[in-house]
């Protein structure tokens, strides 16, 4: 080969891996970037979501973390979730409490300060113990939301607006598709090209959260807890 040919070849490489390792978006260098993917990264942005909620449907277990920003406030997750039951935690104006649901129960656990109704004596028996929250309490609906895994991600894993596809990227060290909704004012959906095109990283319509996904497939246990760590409180939680 020519040396004008070898040297241009080696600047081509060298621009290559500079694009590769110094950027997130992975495109051009006359690679296709679909070699050894799972194909998904071929298909128009509708087929993607309908594929990627297929596989989140489909997969039996899924942590997710991040923030999600409902009526004006903001909770931040660490949850594992799957058919029958979840655990994590939530975070949300400096007070951190641990979810547990097993099948339909689901527990509650919080410090003093969190249970702060103005019963003292109250609080206290409360305090680092998993309180069963009543089903016709209105804390059950509002938090076992955050348990389930089929209502949680299909309130979230829709895009709004007109979908299309926005190169080729990255999400913890997976290759992915990135979708999105509206120009990205709808939404972001970032599809892994790897294995199952499961959902890893979603920026949420209207800067109300961003989240990642990951383990999926992966089980853990649920559990009741044990007798002494639990606290029946009655039909009604107090005020938090």
């Amino acid at each position: 080969m020519p040396l004008g040919r070898v040297r241009r070849a080696a600047l081509v490489t060298a621009t290559c891996a500079l694009a590769v390792t110094g950027a997130t978006v992975l495109t051009g260098c006359g690679d296709d970037p679909d070699a050894g993917t799972n194909g998904v990264g071929k298909l128009p942005a509708g087929r993607i979501q309908a594929r990627t909620r297929a596989a989140a449907d489909e997969a039996p277990a899924v942590r997710l973390a991040g923030t999600v920003v409902t009526s004006g406030r903001t909770y931040r997750l660490d949850m594992r979730l799957k058919e029958d039951g979840g655990t994590g935690s939530v975070t949300s104006r400096g007070a951190t409490f641990r979810l547990l649901r097993v099948g339909t129960e689901l527990y509650l656990k919080a410090d003093a300060a969190f249970w702060n109704g103005g019963d003292k004596s109250a609080a206290g028996k409360l305090d680092g113990k998993y309180v069963k929250v009543p089903q016709g309490d209105p804390a059950y609906k509002k938090f076992s939301g955050f348990t389930d895994k089929d209502l949680l991600l299909d309130g979230l894993l829709t895009l709004h607006g007109s979908l299309a596809t926005d190169g080729h990227h990255e999400a913890a060290g997976t290759r992915t598709i990135r979708i999105t909704g509206d120009d990205g004012d709808g939404g972001t959906l970032e599809v892994s090209l790897e294995g199952e095109p499961y959902p890893l990283r979603l920026e949420r319509a209207g800067s109300a959260g961003t989240l990642t996904f990951s383990d999926w497939g992966k089980d853990f246990a649920v559990a009741r807890p044990a007798k002494g760590e639990t606290v029946d409180y009655g039909k009604q939680l107090p005020a938090s």
